[in-house]
């Protein structure tokens, strides 16, 4: 009996004491304070205020070092966010839901404060990465809320494991496939929001400079993405230029494979929990988010309105209504 209990022992003080090696403060992680622009009443007003916000780290089997964003108590609710998104840009979305659960933000492989490397860039590894991200907080049960290409990744972990660990899940923004195949109907490239002809075509318009005079009836996401039309999201995105040094070329590595991916079999056919899904009168996905939600059992759709910053960055923009109506979806 020596010998097992001597290996029980071993392994549970290495999992102890991993578990506290990685609880890491944010403000030791990032080095310095910041002070939001933005004065905004039920919000932070500097880093500093949100005390027991930690910046954590794992590694995965391949052997890259991500970063996850981690605060609150309670039921897992785990984010992953859109392509070249982090968590710094969740802070507001933190600091409201952090009062009701323990949130995650996984910065992805080559986004946020994560390794940057040139292997491993597909959708279906960052979703082996979800995974043992799951693995490594012993994570058996927890809410999961893709946007944009997170969306596609969280799409791909159920492909590829099943959704015995999600109790809902929630999908903001994403189309169905980005790239419409040659012998879809007008009807089928509308329902799965394909917009581009092909991945380069996309990646070319990634790399395109903003007109000077920003149009802001657009629907075009990158243009609406630079449209600070918003406290909250300015705050946000001001932050995140702070901490994070975006590698460009390092994140348009998965762009392909992300832009390649048609996932109607899996939003028809493999997801079997509860779903809500998020978008807006401003956002061009509007008619696969009306897809998704017709083939999805048990699902909620939520558009917002153009007065309710309903585009791609509707959580972002307008983080009170997105996590109201977020906690009412995941509490009923």
């Amino acid at each position: 009996m020596k010998p097992l209990f001597g290996a029980v022992l071993t392994v549970l003080t290495l999992s102890l004491s991993s578990t506290l090696a990685i609880a890491t403060p944010a403000l030791e992680v990032l080095g310095k304070d910041f002070t939001f622009p933005h004065q905004l009443n039920g919000l932070p007003n500097k880093l500093s205020d949100l005390k027991k916000l930690q910046i954590n780290q794992f590694k995965t089997s391949d052997g890259v070092t991500l970063r996850y964003w981690e605060l609150g108590s309670g039921t897992p609710l785990i984010f992953i966010p859109g392509w070249s998104a982090n968590g710094a840009e969740y802070i507001n979305v933190m600091s409201i839901l952090a009062e009701h659960y323990r949130v995650i933000v996984l910065d992805q492989r080559n986004q946020g404060l994560s390794d940057k490397t040139a292997y491993g860039n597909r959708i279906a590894r960052y979703a082996m990465d979800l995974k043992e991200l799951n693995d490594h907080l012993g994570v058996t049960s927890a809410y999961y809320c893709g946007w944009s290409m997170g969306a596609s990744v969280l799409w791909s972990y159920i492909d590829l494991f099943g959704s015995k660990t999600i109790r809902k899940a929630v999908f903001v923004d994403e189309p169905v496939a980005i790239v419409a195949r040659a012998n879809w109907s007008e009807l089928e490239r509308r329902n799965a929001g394909a917009l581009v002809p092909s991945a380069d075509a996309l990646i070319h318009g990634l790399q395109q400079p903003l007109p000077k005079e920003l149009d802001p009836q657009t629907t075009n996401f990158i243009i609406r993405s630079r449209l600070r039309d918003s406290p909250y999201f300015d705050n946000s995105e001001q932050f995140a230029d702070s901490v994070i040094k975006n590698d460009p070329a390092a994140m348009l590595q998965v762009m392909y494979d992300h832009a390649s991916n048609d996932w109607s079999d899996v939003i028809r056919h493999k997801i079997d929990i509860p779903v809500a899904i998020f978008t807006g009168e401003y956002s061009a996905n509007v008619a696969s988010q009306r897809w998704m939600h017709s083939v999805i059992p048990d699902s909620r759709l939520f558009i917002y309105s153009k007065k309710q910053q309903g585009d791609h960055f509707l959580m972002f923009k307008n983080p009170f209504k997105f996590t109201d109506d977020l906690r009412g979806f995941l509490e009923k």
